[in-house]
């Protein structure tokens, strides 16, 4: 279990809701990070602030990892392919909710979303009962 850390979790949550809003203030474009990168795949004139978007999230954590390494989270004793499928799943959860936990979590539930409120509930169900599947029941 990691440690609660009350101070860094409000900070970064902080920063997610600025650039959510910065987003929307200044480009009128949701902050859903599977449309982001579906639509930066496909081929959308505004592709550019998609990319930079994304290499963003890439780029910053690299850099914490990098100049604060105090501040690097501690790696998961999960094997790879245990990773990939997990990866996968989120991906078609992603295709199945028409979003990710950014899109409704962040930016659907501000909006006031009813489908965002019934997406972020599943979510978290789903999560809540993974967790217990894994580590009370497996």
């Amino acid at each position: 279990m990691t440690p609660f850390t009350p101070l860094s979790s409000l900070f970064g949550g902080a920063l997610i809701g600025i650039s959510a809003l910065t987003l929307m203030a200044f480009n009128g474009q949701i902050a859903g990070i599977s449309g982001i990168l579906g639509s930066a795949i496909d081929q959308h004139k505004d592709r550019a602030w998609r990319w930079a978007f994304l290499a963003g999230i890439i780029v910053s954590p690299a850099l914490v990892v990098t100049f604060a390494p105090d501040l690097r989270p501690a790696w998961p004793d999960v094997s790879f392919l245990l990773m990939a499928i997990s990866a996968l799943l989120i991906g078609a959860g992603t295709a199945l909710g028409l979003g990710c936990t950014s899109g409704h979590g962040v930016c659907g539930l501000s909006r006031l979303s009813l489908r965002s409120l019934v997406a972020t509930l599943v979510f978290m169900m789903s999560a809540g009962l993974t967790v217990f599947i894994t580590r009370h029941i497996l």
